[in-house]
């Protein structure tokens, strides 16, 4: 027989309240009232005298006086029965309530109804419910939003033209103008709406959200995420990403989509999202989602990972493997583009996973990516081989020469044929001259890969591939002129084929003036003395009077932009070519200059000297004679 203990009395409204079966009472203040002058004394009265479960019961009556203390701080908040989330959240509470005072009544029957496995998994529910309500209502009070709602006249508006108060945003949202403190407020409010609220809370908190990211100034979308990830629940927000979360496809959707705005938007809110643990949910996202959710999820790992101190992760959530599947030439543009960017992001900050990589099969299917976007001419898919190509640029620069790591990763794009498809791919930008940077991409791989003996001697053999560096040279913006003049100064070609690209002398002799990129003087320099080991070459500069007057500025000791050893070098390579080249140096006045540096004791200018005058008592004269 079930034992009831008797409830205290009540106000008329409230006992009337209490007998309707309908649940929620037709006013706030009477729902209110029911809860904390009928139900809660009521269970914290039965609470002390249950037959069964009394260490559960400890724990729930703990909670009620929680709960009510939290209810009536609510109420000290002016017009607390108008606020959305809160008229929201009273029938939650109420029906908890109500199923509490029901197990209440099965606990003080010794018979236990149902049984005692039931009973104290149905307490375990109603505790877990519980403890939810008084969440959400804690975070209600915390966020000082109870201070903040709307006039009794907008109320009445929202609740005629959406049938339901609560699902009218009693925040405006901010200007572009807006002060930090109100902005802060509206975060404060769509992250309450996102968690205490139902579907249409979320629905338009989301929206929110994904609004004051996507402001036109990007200014102002930083600064908005900066305060998102202070004032926000970073930790709900990548916690609906789970399954776990059962969120509605679209409601996910809206998520993912927020979060790859945030990881874009600064490095205050790309870092929040991180430190919660997002990447693991984006790469099962990545890996088994639907398109749109596959785009934005990629999106947000390619982001994140452009930061080298976040990008160790990827390896260790397992998801290199997941981004070499999503690279595959069968995927979404977008998805390959961006999934090709992390692998990159991932290559270039962790050196330890490079070999890793390799041997998950990565450089086929980056192969294969830049082969199949070969004809794509949209932006994700000039995307998708940029991105590529720097993956494998970074693979085949990996370790010097020696290194066994390095090598063995070189050999692996040249095993899989890299090589041979990156000089396709770089005869086809060239010859089209459709993008100057994946031409520069592509240089830097090559580059990496001549490192190996194998592919230096390919590239060495290559009259076609040479002559395109001597143009890129010629008419190439700084950057593939200085990685073309590092390659060829690095490769050996023959005297036939260095015949075949002299004409790119003039344009090396003008990349020695320039300081920048770094390293562009000496490689110029470097490229030109291999060159001018062939006879005919040496003559043909000799007889190029713009370009030997370029080299003997270039000796001017007030010429302070290059350091003189380089153009001494090239000076010296040309005086090799016989009296007649060493005669229309001296004819330039390169021997005046000579002269000065010698006395500075420049090193290898008193050689320089000897070589052009003919020899130490020819030099004497000489000196004399301009002297006079």
């Amino acid at each position: 027989m079930t034992t009831t203990l008797p409830a205290p009395p009540a106000s008329p409204a409230s006992a009337a309240a209490a007998d309707d079966s309908g649940g929620l009472p037709p006013a706030a203040e009477e729902t209110l009232d029911l809860i904390l002058h009928t139900l809660i004394p009521c269970l914290l009265l039965s609470s002390l005298s249950v037959a069964s479960f009394h260490g559960r019961w400890r724990t729930i009556r703990d909670k009620l006086g929680h709960l009510r203390s939290s209810l009536s701080d609510a109420t000290c908040c002016p017009g607390w029965s108008r606020h959305p989330l809160l008229l929201d959240l009273l029938p939650a509470i109420l029906a908890t309530l109500r199923s509490l005072r029901s197990l209440s009544d099965r606990c003080h029957d010794p018979s236990l109804p149902g049984g005692k496995l039931l009973l104290q998994s149905d307490l375990d529910i109603a505790t877990s419910s519980l403890s939810l309500r008084l969440h959400d209502l804690d975070l209600l009070l915390r966020s000082g939003l109870l201070q903040h709602c709307p006039p009794p006249s907008e109320a009445a508006a929202d609740a005629a033209g959406d049938g339901v108060n609560s699902n009218a945003i009693v925040l405006s949202q901010p200007g572009e103008s807006a002060s930090k403190e109100d902005l802060a407020l509206f975060v404060r409010d769509l992250f309450a709406r996102l968690q205490i609220g139902g579907v249409e809370f979320k629905r338009k908190a989301l929206d929110s959200l994904v609004h004051l990211l996507s402001a036109d100034a990007e200014e102002v979308v930083a600064k908005n995420a900066a305060i998102i990830a202070r004032e926000g629940d970073i930790a709900y927000l990548v916690h609906l990403l789970e399954p776990s979360s059962c969120v509605r496809p679209a409601i996910r959707e809206q998520v993912v989509a927020a979060v790859s705005a945030l990881a874009t938007a600064s490095e205050a809110s790309r870092k929040a999202i991180f430190e919660e643990g997002v990447l693991g949910p984006l790469l099962r996202l990545l890996e088994t989602g639907s398109t749109p959710l596959r785009e934005k999820a990629a999106s947000a790992v390619d982001a994140i990972t452009a930061d080298p101190a976040n990008a160790w992760a990827i390896p260790a959530y397992g998801g290199v493997q997941v981004l070499i599947e999503a690279c595959r030439p069968s995927g979404c543009h977008v998805v390959r583009a961006h999934s090709a960017g992390a692998l990159r992001n991932v290559a270039a900050a962790v050196a330890d996973v490079r070999v890793a990589m390799v041997d998950e099969g990565a450089v086929p299917v980056l192969l294969e990516l830049l082969s199949s976007s070969a004809s794509g001419s949209t932006t994700d898919d000039e995307d998708a081989r940029k991105n590529a190509v720097e993956c494998l640029c970074i693979l085949a620069s990996a370790g010097s020469e020696d290194d066994r790591d390095g090598e063995k990763t070189r050999a692996c794009v040249i095993q899989e044929g890299g090589l041979q498809k990156l000089l396709q791919v770089f005869r086809e930008i060239v010859a089209s001259g459709s993008s100057s940077e994946l031409t520069e991409h592509l240089l830097r791989a090559i580059h990496g890969l001549s490192a190996s003996p194998a592919a230096r001697r390919v590239l060495s053999a290559s009259v076609g591939f040479l002559l395109h560096l001597a143009e890129l040279i010629k008419h190439g913006n700084p950057r593939t002129q200085q990685i073309s003049a590092t390659l060829l100064c690095e490769l050996s070609p023959g005297e036939e084929i260095k015949r075949s690209i002299a004409g790119c002398m003039g344009a090396l002799l003008k990349l020695m003036e320039s300081s920048k990129p770094a390293n562009s003087q000496e490689v110029a320099a470097r490229a030109l003395v291999s060159l001018l080991a062939v006879r005919s070459n040496r003559k043909e500069l000799s007889r190029d009077e713009k370009s030997l007057t370029r080299l003997v500025g270039l000796l001017d000791p007030a010429n302070d932009r290059v350091r003189k050893e380089l153009p001494l070098s090239v000076v010296m390579a040309l005086a090799g070519g016989g009296g007649g080249c060493r005669k229309r140096v001296a004819e330039m006045g390169a021997c005046q200059h000579l002269q000065k540096l010698a006395e500075a004791d420049v090193p290898g200018a008193k050689k320089t000297l000897q070589r052009i005058t003919g020899g130490r008592i020819k030099s004497i004269f000489s000196s004399i004679s301009w002297r006079e």
